[in-house]
Order: C-alpha cells, then sequence, then structure tokens
C-alpha cells in the first residue's frame, strides 16, 4: 500500500532478528514512512495537528525501544497506532501494513496484538507475569537489600510494571484495561511500601557501616556504640553520633556511598510513582535521630532542661551545640538529601527542601527555642552578657541560615531564626530601659558614710564599661535604628542613663545637712563616673564634649566644697585696716584667733573622717585648702606678734603654728573608702 519496503534500497541481511530490523534503517525511513501515512490520510492531518509530531515521536521510541527485545518493540508499535488514534481504523491499517511489508514475521504479532478485544488480555497476562516476580520479594521477611542481586531484579520488575501502567493507561478505554490497570496500581503501591521499608532500613543499617570519617576532619569524626556487625543483620541497629570538635570546616560522610547510590536508586521510583512525600518522611524521620542524638552527645537536652536556661553551663553547652549542627551537621545533611533525592526534575529538588527541612525541623526549633526562652526571660540588668552571648551566636549564624533554608520549605526555619533573633535584640535594648527604672527608684535614704563613693555609682559604671567592651552592643542598637526612626543609638541611650544617674546622685546628696560633705559626695561620685568614661569606649560612646562638661562639674563642686568648709575661717584671719587703739585691736585679734583654733581644729577633725576615693583628687583638695589657708595664717601671726601690748605673751594665745597647720591639713580625708551597702 504506497511504500515498497521491498526495493533494494532496503534490503536486511539474512535472517535479521525482529529486535535489530531498526538498526538497519536509514533516516530516509522515517520520512518515507511518515510522508506515505500523511498522502494517505490527508484530510486527518489537515484538521489534527498533533499527528505529525505523534508520528515522529512515536517512531523515535519504537527505534530506541527495539534494542529491548521483541516484545516491547511489540509494545511500542501497539502504542504507536493508539497514540493517533485507535477509532481511526483506516490509518490503523495502513500501519499494520506498512510494518508486517517490513518483515513477515512482524505480520501475526503485530495484528494480533491489535485485534479489537485482545488488549485486556494483554495487559492480564503481562501484569500476571510482573505480579509473579514481584510477590516473591514483598512477602519475605529478610531485607530485600541484603542481597544486591534480589534488589537490582526487583528494581527491575518494578521499572516494568511502571512502565505498564503508564503505557497502557494512555488507552485504556475499556472495562478490561481498566481493571487490569487498577490491580496493576495496587501493586505499584504494595511495591512503594515494601520501598519505603527498604529506605528506612538502608538509612539505619548504612550509618552503622558507615567508616565515620569526615570529609577532612580525619581521625574518625563519627562513633557507634555497636560492634561492626555482618552485612547481612539489620538487628541492633545504633545510631551513629558526632564527638565534638572545634573545627566546623568539616563534612560528615554518615552514609557510606554504596548505601547512598541504593537510597538514590529507590528515591527515583518513589517519585516517579507519585510517592516523594513518603519518601520524604522516611528519609528525614531516619536521619532525625541521627541529630537528636549528636545534640545529646554535646550536652544540650533541649526542651528538657528549660527549667536552668540561664545556667551559664548550660547556655555555653548551646553555644557548641548550635554551632556544631547548623556549620556542620545540617550542611552534612543537606549533602546527603542532595545526593539521595538529586535534582533531575521539579520533584526531586523540592523531595530534597522537604527532606532537609523535616530532618532538621525539630533540633532546629529545640536550638532557636532555647535562645527563645532566654529571650523572654526576665530584663534584669545582670542577664545583658547572658542575651549578648546568645544574641551573639544566633547572629553569627544568621548567614548559615540563609543559606541553608533558602528552600520552599525550609523558608520557615530561617524566619524563625531571624524572628529569635530580632527577640533578643528587643531583650537587650529592654534591659537598658529596666536599668534606667532600678536608678531612677534607688531610694535616698541613708547617706553614704563620709561622702564617699555611692554604690549604685560604682554599680552603674561598671556595668556600662563591660557592657560597651562588647561591640555587639551598638550593633543592637543600630539594627533596631535602621527598622525603626524613633529608637535611638547605644550613645544616646548611654547618655540619658547617665543623665538619669548624675539626677539620682543629686537627690542623694540632698540627704547630708553639711554642705561641704555634700559637695564632697557629689565631687567623689563625679570624680569616679569621669574617670570611668575616659580611655574606654564610654569615653568613644559619650564624646569629649560630655567629658569636659562634668570635668568642669567636678571642679565646680571642689568650689563649692571650699567655700562651704573653709570660707567661714578665713573670715575670722581678716584683718581690720581701720584706725583703732592698739588695745581694740589687740583684743579683736585675740579674739579671731581663739575663733580660728575653734573652727579649724572642728574642720580638721570633722573632716579626717571624710573620704576622698581618688588619691589624686585628694592631693588637690589638701594643696588647694593649704593654699589658701596659709598664707592668710601666717599674714595674720604676723600682725598678731607685732602688737606691743600682746608681744612676748603671743605664743600664749596661737594654739596652732604654721606647721601644725600643715600638719592638720594633711590629715584631712583619712577615712577608708567605704561604700555602704547596696548592689554590686
Amino acid at each position: 500500500m504506497g511504500f515498497n519496503l521491498c526495493s533494494s534500497s532496503y534490503l536486511l541481511p539474512h535472517p535479521t532478528p525482529p529486535h535489530q530490523i531498526l538498526h538497519y534503517l536509514p533516516t530516509a525511513f522515517t520520512l518515507t514512512f511518515f510522508n506515505s501515512i500523511q498522502l494517505q490520510h490527508r484530510s486527518q492531518f489537515k484538521h489534527n495537528h498533533t499527528y505529525p509530531d505523534l508520528i515522529i515521536t512515536s517512531i523515535t521510541h519504537f527505534s530506541i525501544m527495539a534494542e529491548n527485545g521483541e516484545e516491547k518493540l511489540i509494545a511500542v508499535a501497539r502504542q504507536i497506532v493508539k497514540s493517533l488514534g485507535h477509532t481511526d481504523n483506516a490509518m490503523t491499517d495502513d500501519i499494520l501494513q506498512i510494518f508486517s511489508n517490513f518483515d513477515g514475521r512482524f505480520k501475526e504479532k503485530l495484528t494480533g496484538s491489535f485485534s479489537g478485544n485482545d488488549g485486556g488480555a494483554a495487559v492480564e497476562q503481562t501484569l500476571k507475569t510482573l505480579d509473579r516476580r514481584v510477590s516473591r520479594y514483598l512477602t519475605v521477611d529478610e531485607p530485600i537489600w541484603s542481597n544486591s542481586a534480589d534488589a537490582s531484579l526487583f528494581l527491575a520488575a518494578v521499572d516494568e510494571l511502571f512502565n505498564v501502567i503508564r503505557e497502557w493507561s494512555v488507552v485504556a478505554d475499556d472495562n478490561a484495561v481498566t481493571s487490569c490497570l487498577d490491580r496493576a496500581e495496587d501493586l505499584l503501591q504494595r511495591c512503594m511500601f515494601r520501598l519505603e521499608e527498604e529506605f528506612k532500613l538502608l538509612i539505619q543499617r548504612g550509618g552503622v557501616e558507615a567508616s565515620g570519617d569526615a570529609a577532612g576532619g580525619g581521625d574518625g569524626y563519627l562513633d557507634s556504640d555497636s560492634d561492626e556487625e555482618e552485612d547481612d543483620g539489620f538487628d541492633e541497629v545504633d545510631v551513629p553520633v558526632a564527638h565534638p570538635v572545634m573545627d566546623y570546616n568539616i563534612m560528615i560522610d554518615a552514609l557510606s556511598s554504596g548505601t547512598v547510590n541504593s537510597l538514590h536508586e529507590i528515591s527515583k521510583r518513589m517519585l516517579a510513582a507519585g510517592y516523594g512525600k513518603e519518601c520524604s518522611l522516611a528519609y528525614s524521620t531516619s536521619r532525625r535521630d541521627f541529630i537528636e542524638e549528636s545534640l545529646s552527645r554535646l550536652g544540650f537536652l533541649g526542651l528538657q532542661n528549660s527549667s536552668n536556661d540561664d545556667n551559664d553551663i548550660e547556655i555555653e553547652k548551646w553555644i557548641k551545640a548550635i554551632n556544631m549542627t547548623v556549620r556542620v551537621f545540617y550542611p552534612s545533611e543537606q549533602r546527603l538529601c542532595d545526593r539521595v533525592f538529586g535534582y533531575a526534575s521539579a520533584t526531586a529538588a523540592a523531595a530534597v527542601d522537604l527532606s532537609f527541612m523535616d530532618t532538621c525541623r525539630v533540633s532546629t526549633m529545640e536550638l532557636l527555642n532555647f535562645a527563645n526562652g532566654i529571650a523572654m526571660g526576665s530584663r534584669a540588668p545582670e542577664r545583658l552578657f547572658k542575651i549578648l552571648d546568645v544574641y551573639e551566636a544566633v547572629k553569627a549564624l544568621l548567614p548559615e541560615f540563609e543559606v541553608l533554608f533558602s528552600g520552599h520549605y525550609c523558608v520557615l526555619l530561617k524566619n524563625e531564626a531571624i524572628a529569635v533573633w530580632k527577640k533578643l535584640g528587643e531583650s537587650i535594648r529592654g534591659i537598658f530601659i529596666e536599668l534606667e527604672n532600678l536608678i531612677r527608684r534607688d531610694p535616698a535614704k541613708a547617706a553614704v558614710p563620709g561622702g564617699g563613693l555611692h554604690p549604685i555609682t560604682r554599680y552603674v559604671m561598671n556595668y556600662l564599661r563591660a557592657a560597651c567592651s562588647r561591640p555587639t552592643l551598638a550593633q543592637v542598637f543600630d539594627d533596631n535604628l535602621n527598622q525603626s526612626p524613633t529608637s535611638s543609638s547605644l550613645s544616646v541611650q548611654i547618655a540619658w542613663i547617665m543623665e538619669v544617674l548624675e539626677s539620682n546622685l543629686e537627690s542623694k546628696s540632698k540627704v547630708y545637712r553639711d554642705a561641704a560633705l555634700s559637695s564632697v559626695f557629689m565631687m567623689n561620685n563625679g570624680r569616679y563616673i569621669v574617670k570611668k568614661v575616659k580611655d574606654d569606649e564610654l569615653g568613644s560612646l559619650l564624646g569629649d564634649d560630655w567629658i569636659r562638661k562634668h570635668t568642669s562639674k567636678v571642679r565646680q563642686h571642689h568650689v563649692n566644697y571650699q567655700r562651704s568648709s573653709w570660707h567661714k575661717i578665713l573670715n575670722t584671719l581678716k584683718l581690720d585696716n581701720s584706725n583703732l587703739s592698739s588695745s581694740v585691736v589687740s583684743k579683736s585679734l585675740k579674739d579671731k584667733l581663739k575663733l580660728f583654733n575653734s573652727h579649724f581644729d572642728e574642720i580638721c577633725r570633722t573632716q579626717s573622717t571624710w573620704v576622698i576615693f581618688d588619691e589624686q583628687l585628694r592631693e588637690e583638695l589638701k594643696i588647694s585648702v593649704a593654699g589658701t589657708l596659709l598664707p592668710a595664717y601666717r599674714n595674720f601671726l604676723g600682725r598678731f606678734h607685732g602688737l606691743q601690748d600682746i608681744g612676748r605673751y603671743a605664743d600664749k594665745h596661737v594654739k596652732f603654728t604654721i606647721e601644725d597647720v600643715e600638719a592638720r591639713i594633711h590629715g584631712l580625708f583619712q577615712a577608708t573608702a567605704v561604700t555602704g551597702h547596696g548592689r554590686k
């Protein structure tokens, strides 16, 4: 019919096995075959533009499948006809004739295969054969993959079953074929369930059999609690775990390459059959235990120890655990997922993402819940450094979270890490607000003895110095500043705390009844504050202008002290230059000297119990007092000794010589710097 396959250009060696015939066909055969069908069935080609593509595709498929044997070749010939429309009997007959004329040995088999009522019987026969081959593996208790030959045969049978379903699903137009396909689907489902079991067993057993050496890690990174067992046993499976290390630049090969290849072959079948989620679940369920056990070996018990979250040892364990998990365990697990599922299709890529997410989800949430518990705790100032430790650990790992958990399913874990990081930052900023409130509420009840350093001054300044020594602290405020225009930087926050502290100290200074002692108190605390700020990160935050301003305030308190303490006694040493009689002048000087002796003795006795904690400030005060008092007293004594009616009796009235006054001034502020009781 319109196409002579017996021409000399198509002569074949004789005899030629049927499955090798297409190897001898020139490219022209495809074109000639196509043109012949097109000429005889113009109307179909005119009204259905899919015919040309179907024919070319089917012939190509036919040529490829010829290598796989006579039965498959016939099956593909059947698909060519069905793809073109099995209701078009004329075209079917022409195609059958062409193939039959090509080689007489095909005529009987092809014609029988396409007889209208034999489709169900053909599928039935194929299905019975596959059922026998598959069932022997589905019913055995021993793992199929304990024997590599059995594993290969089982996979081959599964492949054939899948191909039968796929090929006949296109042409399933009668009840017989549909019934057979339903049975085939049930059989395929049983195969998938068995593959899922084998998948789990391979992961568990493969982990034990793996050598445990990390790539580049040496000395065996992984370990197992059990001795090596024979390959044909699956009992007493132990989960391998990781020993803690300090070098994070390693990869764990948790499964051997042979096991990974077997897992990949299984995953390909399960994904192709539409059982991707089941395969992902099998993977994550088995691998999740590895990470959980490894975390336990590192000392992190997750929520089991949540009551001791603030314990420094627990935080240290957590930091080691999250670093090992995110930098070593997860990258290794992601690589294993890639090798098991591959990226051959969008389905495979989705399986990688889902499996990796589900494997890491529980451990990630446990680690982040620990950090979240730290963030949600009280905002007592002493917790700042613990929270900073956790904040720094999470922030340092955010780039890893970004890379590892960027997929569709994994992104929720990345978002959770970012959310916890933000909560830790909020907690840190909240602690500074709480510190302000504590300073503001600190009562001004009992005065610090001797006007010394108040405990709150020592506490706040040492606290701020320690806090500002952590570079992360400024980042916490800067990050929030970028997100919220109403927030403040760390320097503004520190300046405000200093203002609150200064205001609190001023209210406390009013407790002293002696104005001079009040000035000493402000001098002590002001000098301490300035010294703590200078040559420290605090100074960089507050700036030179702030330091100069508060240094000036300390000098002003110094002036106030001298005015309050020594102004009155200096007034007693002032000389009256009026022209008075000798007797009146003598009496006036005697009275002034008597007052001086009394005031000076009282001041020295009182102020010897006062405190100037800073040695340099103490010496500056003594020099200042001596520089003001001694010249006035020396001048007074000179005038006093010069009076005629006193003359040689002057020494009887002089209680303190110049040397005595110097010695008493030197004895000022000798008390020990007691700061009283308060927060430390």
